[in-house]
């Protein structure tokens, strides 16, 4: 059968994913089921299905232990949305598609899917994996990575059709100071946490000039954000604990456990030795998203750069990309964006794609496909 990535698209706008992947999932396996796909689920969720230059073949022959050989590239995109679900509309007679979902990711996941079926898969191998969660944790990209053996990943996101071959990572954590309790009437008697966090918050300033890594030639520098200061329980006592929660956005070659290292040991020289400070990352299922960077003169960037006119530069934000990066060249791509001029567009009330978009991304993605494989 013929596949309209359009009216895919339009059906899965249409379709609810904030809350539950699985009226998206039935129709994602529907779709590639009547294409003659054959897909699968796995355990963590993610529906995946694979083609050979011999014909299509079950989406568990793209894990580790099939000998097939010739190159194996992947598709990758995710079926989950932020919440709350923003119906379906269109605007510009029909150009463009508002809805949640319409760019992250739906619009990427039909110009994959379009790209799949239709490459020309004469040698090689080529895999469509669309993972659960995206959006919330990352489990399932996580337990794919862990698992596939590939040459190269193209992730979808809106990229306004750029070739993106590097992101920042992210980590969330907390800097918690422990004081001693008192009563305000006699403040000299405790160790007041939210004081003591004052100079904390001027030393978060300094970290990166002092301890971060260098400026990354295509990232720029890395950035460290609080976000949120609790601390305190009643007017009348000497705050015991400060928290202040914070978001990293990282640079290569930083990684997760030597940040929280580092930055802990810069902060707590700025606390009473009668106090103690500590510095914790958020609990993930999921590995941290770390930043990464994929040299521009592989071929993948080339072949869909040329393919869609569109240039090399960097993502605006984290994604799963970061889970496949350690293993193969990857890049990021898709129809719709981030923000416009008038402010965001993913994750907001106002997500839309244009319809043209999503066409030209399919087209890229497959002549791209044709090429490297």
């Amino acid at each position: 059968m013929s596949f309209d990535a359009l009216a895919f698209h339009e059906r899965a706008v249409q379709t609810p994913s904030h809350e539950s992947v699985d009226e998206m999932r039935e129709l994602l396996v529907g779709t590639l089921a009547d294409a003659g796909a054959e897909p699968v689920v796995d355990e963590a969720g993610t529906v995946l299905a694979t083609r050979t230059g011999a014909g299509h073949e079950r989406g568990d022959r793209a894990v580790d232990g099939d000998d097939h050989e010739g190159a194996h590239l992947v598709l990758n995109t995710h079926a989950d949305t932020v919440p709350p679900h923003v119906p379906f509309a269109e605007r510009e007679d029909g150009a463009v598609v508002e809805g949640r979902g319409a760019c992250d990711a739906k619009g990427p996941l039909a110009a994959l899917v379009s790209a799949f079926l239709g490459a020309d898969v004469t040698a090689g191998r080529l895999t469509l994996a669309v993972t659960p969660d995206e959006e919330v944790s990352q489990t399932g990209a996580a337990h794919l990575a862990g698992r596939l053996t590939a040459d190269g990943f193209v992730v979808g996101e809106p990229t306004d059709l750029a070739v993106c071959n590097a992101a920042r990572g992210q980590f969330e954590g907390t800097v918690t100071i422990q004081g001693t309790s008192a009563h305000a009437g006699t403040p000299a008697e405790g160790d007041n946490a939210i004081r003591a966090m004052a100079p904390v918050l001027q030393a978060m300033e300094t970290y990166d000039q002092e301890r971060g890594p260098d400026e990354h030639e295509s990232l720029g520098r890395a950035t460290l954000t609080p976000t949120v200061v609790a601390g305190g329980e009643v007017p009348n006592q000497v705050p015991a604990e400060c928290r202040v929660t914070f978001d990293r956005r990282t640079i290569p070659p930083e990684r997760a456990e030597g940040f929280r290292a580092d930055l802990e040991t810069h902060l707590s020289q700025w606390v009473p030795d009668a106090m103690g400070l500590r510095v914790d990352l958020e609990q993930r299922e999921a590995p941290y998203l770390e930043a990464f960077a994929t040299d521009p003169d592989e071929p993948l960037v080339g072949a869909l750069a040329a393919a869609s006119g569109g240039p090399v530069r960097p993502f605006g934000a984290a994604t799963e990309a970061s889970l496949f990066a350690p293993h193969a060249p990857t890049v990021v791509f898709g129809p719709g964006v981030l923000a416009d001029d008038e402010g965001a567009v993913a994750h907001s009330d106002r997500e839309y794609v244009r319809r043209a978009d999503v066409a030209t991304a399919a087209r890229a993605v497959e002549t791209a496909v044709n090429t490297v494989l």
